[in-house]
């Protein structure tokens, strides 16, 4: 048995039965195998990549089987990507690639099954990823959505998603490709604890282009946790987008002293608000964080120990804390998620059309409840993790058109080192922009 390569499965496996989030389920399945360094990276690089490509390689599994997919067994179906994965999309050898997979088959399913997978794999090694695509792809004259869609692994609604955000039909290509690609992990060095200097120094990873607590490390390189400045609480992973929302918000003018009353109100599992935390310990100021969920809300308490945090359980469309009286506001709307896909390689294959409808709804209901309780001159965020129209500017349209009493601050002045910012006053940032997540920022104030 090839324990990388089992590891993989396992994780397929975990989130096809058990609906598991892939960044979660991993570390356990790394740990019960004993993997470590370039074995875990492997098992990380495989089972991860599989996930994101699911589309497509079900398109090209597919074409090389006389029966539909719905009728294969779904633990072979998950062999048959992961070794079609293997043939595609790395430089593992095919013969290496069809034999590891069909004995992991063999293995666990028998001769017969092992037989049915060889002859598949085969079939999908006969033409490189480029040739498949050409195949089966809708032709991108014709159709650039579902061309670009189907070349880098993304639902079709998605990739029109992004194709509306970006207004601009030429990037879409490097929009995709780049969500497709591999990412790079990204750290926070907690503010007060240590510097982003002494952190890329002690990981031997890179200084963040433009969060001043952001550090950057290469992919693959294991357990997150088990890095020692992770372990011992010096720094916590955080995409540089995610850290970018946070400091806008501790940045933005204020019309009238800073009292130092800021709220995070949805604040689970608690990533922004230790960074508000951490900056409002520094400057003397204190945060409230709201989260409706119980084990979310734990997940905030242990992420700002130590912090002038207080945290509320509490639904933040009716939170019991007092209104007009907030200096800044922080709205990290619960949302699609398709600006971290590339972090969630499962993601894409879960959400559908239909999702957005819903949290639109609540993100509107949230902003609004934000307008309520910040003060006359205080500064509200409005952050989503999806570039999606319906959930940035449409939700924002909608409630600045009934709250006359506010108005929109340049987000793009509080970023002040970062290209391509656009026209503004919003700001939305793309991987193949800035190497971040797909990010949204408004920054509001209100003004009576």
């Amino acid at each position: 048995m090839d324990p990388s390569r089992q590891a993989a499965l396992d994780l397929l496996t975990a989130v096809r039965v058990r609906d598991a989030y892939a960044n979660l389920a991993l570390p356990s399945i790394l740990r019960r195998y004993r993997l470590h360094d370039r074995d875990a990276a492997l098992a990380t690089e495989l089972g991860y990549g599989t996930l994101r490509a699911r589309g497509l390689l079900d398109a090209v599994i597919e074409a090389c089987t006389d029966r539909p997919l719905i009728r294969v067994e779904p633990a072979l179906l998950d062999a048959l990507r992961l070794g079609a994965y293997q043939l595609l999309r790395t430089r593992i050898p095919a013969h290496a690639a069809v034999d590891t997979t069909v004995e992991l088959v063999r293995g666990d399913a028998g001769s017969r099954a092992a037989g049915f997978v060889n002859a598949i794999l085969r079939k999908v090694g006969e033409r490189d990823e480029q040739a498949w695509v050409e195949r089966l792809a809708p032709p991108a004259d014709e159709d650039p959505v579902g061309h670009a869609a189907m070349a880098h692994a993304h639902p079709r609604w998605i990739a029109q998603s992004f194709a509306d955000a970006l207004g601009a039909p030429e990037e879409l290509d490097a929009a995709l490709a780049a969500d497709d690609a591999r990412p790079t992990v990204h750290l926070l060095a907690r503010p007060g604890e240590i510097t982003a200097a002494e952190l890329a120094l002690v990981t031997g990873g890179e200084e963040a282009p433009y969060s001043p607590y952001g550090v950057h490390l290469e992919p693959g390189g294991g357990d997150i946790a088990e890095i020692d400045a992770v372990a011992e609480g010096l720094a916590v992973v955080q995409d540089e987008g995610s850290q970018l929302m946070a400091l806008a918000l501790s940045r933005a003018a204020l019309a009238g002293a800073d009292t130092g009353r800021w709220l995070d109100l949805c604040a689970g599992p608690g990533g922004k608000a230790a960074l508000l935390g951490g900056i409002a310990a520094l400057d003397g100021a204190s945060v409230d964080a709201v989260e409706v969920s119980e084990h979310r809300a734990d997940l905030v308490r242990r992420a700002t120990d130590g912090l002038p945090v207080t945290v509320h359980k509490a639904d933040g469309r009716a939170a019991p804390l007092p209104e007009g009286t907030y200096d800044r506001v922080l709205v990290d709307a619960p949302c699609t998620g398709l600006g971290a896909l590339r972090r969630r390689p499962e993601a894409r294959w879960r959400r559908r059309p239909e999702d957005v409808s819903g949290l639109t709804k609540l993100q509107r209901e949230l902003l609004t409840a934000a307008l309520r309780h910040v003060r006359p001159g205080g500064v509200v965020a409005y952050v989503t993790c999806s570039p999606h129209l319906a959930e940035t500017v449409g939700v924002l349209t909608g409630v600045l058109r009934r709250h006359p009493d506010v108005e929109q601050l340049d987000a793009r002045e509080y970023l002040p080192d970062m290209p391509d910012l656009g026209a503004g006053p919003t700001v939305q940032l793309w991987p193949h922009r800035h190497g971040t997540d797909a990010m949204f920022l408004a920054l509001l104030r209100r003004i009576a």
